[in-house]
């Protein structure tokens, strides 16, 4: 009876005392509410603005262009408790201009939104009248529930901050490049907005941490950004690491410090210094153990250049990717199993193939494991038996002390061995060694003049940061990292671009019969592209300089080739000559030393 008593008392106690404030929930639902109003407010103004726009009036454009970058400015400010917290109901406000598959779970989505705005409102504003008007009333609406989704709205400070760390690597791979608004080149602006925004809403936690440091730092990212009204022009590679990185190595301390740490998505590696370093990753997402898998690994890159996996003994995994060479073969489509005969594709390099969602050209693989497989069973590849072959391997003295160090014993020997140990040796292909790492890690003398340039054109007026996307500059789509994207850029079938041909393969489409990824491809790594050419999936360019004259041009459609779905921009960058060799120079910094 005593005890039961106790235990009442104590539930009473507990019921009654107060509950823990949160530090700055309720400050950064404040900030959120008043934002949301200035946006819905903006979102009216673009309407008008669009509203009474005349075709042949410059000025009336000019003043719809105008709204459009204010109402834009004003979603920045919101943007990062918005997808965060409610991600489903944010897709209206800022989808990409196009048709596509939303990748992993393959759902279509139509273009909404401000992104979708800009496009119509920049390439035939008098012809789109109606459209953009249906879209700001849809945005109007929106915008004024905005209020409605925080009814009942629960949240925690680790939340709130996990919501700004992602919202910093937003700004660091997407703002600045003018991902989302590549013809306003508002990216500078919106980035320094949504720096404002933070600094707001961090107010409260710097407090409780005793840490100024970390609004230093965001003064002084926001001041660099405001001083630079030239999206072209601007520093990116001095930003970064003077400013926008040491701000996030300290945040992230701050958050550490202060107990609060959260991964709710679990890609990043919020233990690593910043986002550039080796280990920014998470392991587990790309299929690694988190305690290694050096056993099988090793295993792995015996078996890697094993030829007795093919069926006529010659070829191996090296054969298609060889070490030497960063992993490729250097041919347009690799040898086949058959004499005179080749791959369907070609081979691109295996460093840092581990970071993606989608494996092959195609993606028609999901992990490392199952792209193995498929190559090895391939007939026109290797065409091999690696059930019979594993156990074969296991009687010889090397092979049973590596598969010995592999897995535990009297495991099942059979050909899913090969593919996981192969995989996992794959897996620790990621050097890290560039002239570029070397730069970010701080040694300054480790680029050129040049190089910098052309790391700046590259996340600026060239656009490859906003398909290549840092740090990995593949495409795996920041500031979550959880898909691999695809394009369709209208490759070419040759590289005579006076007498431009499209090309035949339809890429994703074989695999997902939808007219959106009709000639689709996986955007792979740039890292160590001036040692891995040919390049595309055809193997047609033979050089950097190719590929950038291709881009520079708009493309397949650019070129002339109808291409009707191509994501790329078609419109000419117009890079100057100086402009390309910064480029490549700067590629050539992205290559490893192996």
């Amino acid at each position: 009876m005593w005890k039961a008593f106790a235990i009442a008392l104590a539930l009473l106690l507990f019921a009654s005392a107060p509950r823990r404030q949160s530090i700055g929930v309720e400050n950064c639902v404040a900030v959120f509410r008043v934002d949301a109003g200035k946006f819905a407010e903006s979102v009216k103004e673009m309407k008008a603005a669009i509203g009474q726009m005349d075709s042949s009036n410059a000025s009336g454009i000019r003043l719809a262009k105008q709204k459009l970058k204010e109402a834009r400015l004003h979603y920045k400010r919101i943007a990062f408790f918005l997808e965060y917290f409610f991600f489903t109901s944010s897709r209206i406000y800022n989808r990409p201009p196009k048709n596509e598959i939303e990748e992993p779970h393959l759902e279509y989505a139509e273009p909404a939104g401000l992104q979708y705005i800009e496009a119509l409102l920049f390439e035939n504003p008098g012809l789109h009248k109606n459209e953009m008007l249906q879209q700001c009333r849809l945005l109007e609406t929106a915008a004024d529930d905005l209020p409605a989704l925080l009814y009942n709205f629960k949240a925690t400070d680790a939340q709130i901050l996990e919501s700004v760390r992602i919202e910093l690597i937003r700004v660091m791979t997407l703002s600045i490049t003018g991902f989302d608004a590549p013809l306003l080149k508002s990216g500078l602006e919106e980035a320094r907005v949504s720096l404002e925004t933070i600094d707001t809403v961090l107010k409260p936690y710097a407090k409780q941490a005793n840490d100024n440091v970390v609004c230093e730092l965001l003064a002084s990212c926001e001041a660099a950004l405001g001083e630079s009204s030239d999206f072209d022009a601007f520093h990116r590679l001095h930003f970064l690491t003077n400013y926008a990185l040491p701000l996030q190595e300290r945040f992230g301390r701050m958050i550490a410090g202060m107990g609060l740490e959260l991964n709710e998505k679990g890609i990043l590696n919020y233990n690593a210094e910043n986002l550039f370093s080796p280990d920014a990753f998470a392991h587990g997402p790309f299929g690694e153990n988190e305690n290694g898998d050096s056993g099988l690994a090793a295993l792995g890159k015996e078996l890697f250049s094993e030829t007795r996996l093919s069926s006529n003994g010659a070829r191996s995994c090296a054969s298609c990717h060889n070490p030497a060479l960063h992993f490729t073969d250097g041919l347009p489509k690799s040898i086949g199993i058959h004499p005179g005969g080749t791959a369907r594709r070609n081979a691109p390099s295996l460093l840092y193939s581990a970071f993606q969602h989608a494996q092959f050209w195609d993606g028609r693989a999901r992990t490392l494991e199952e792209q193995i497989r498929t190559v090895i069973h391939d007939s026109l590849e290797m065409n091999g038996k690696p059930e019979e072959t594993i156990r074969k391997l296991a009687r010889e003295r090397p092979y049973r002390r590596l598969i010995r160090n592999a897995v535990p014993r009297r495991t099942p020997l059979n050909d899913t061995l090969i593919y996981k140990a192969i995989a996992a040796y794959v897996r620790t292909l990621r050097p890290f060694s560039s002239d570029f790492d070397r730069y970010i890690a701080g040694e300054k003398t480790a680029l050129t003049n040049s190089q910098i340039n052309g790391f700046n054109l590259f996340m600026g007026k060239a656009q490859c940061g906003t398909c290549h996307f840092a740090p990995l500059f593949n495409g795996l789509v920041p500031p979550l990292y959880t898909f691999t994207e695809f394009e369709i850029l209208g490759t070419t079938a040759s590289d005579d671009f006076l007498h431009p041909k499209a090309d035949s393969d339809e890429g994703r489409f074989e695999i997902r019969p939808t007219p959106y990824y009709r000639g689709a491809f996986k955007t792979p790594t740039v890292r160590n592209a001036a040692a891995t050419a040919p390049y595309m999936h055809n193997g047609t360019f033979g050089s950097l300089e190719k590929v950038i004259e291709f881009y520079d041009k708009g493309g397949g459609s650019g070129l002339g080739v109808s291409i009707p779905g191509q994501t790329l921009s078609a419109t000419p960058l117009r890079l100057s000559d100086q402009e390309k060799s910064d480029l490549i120079a700067f590629l050539h910094a992205l290559t490893d030393r192996l």
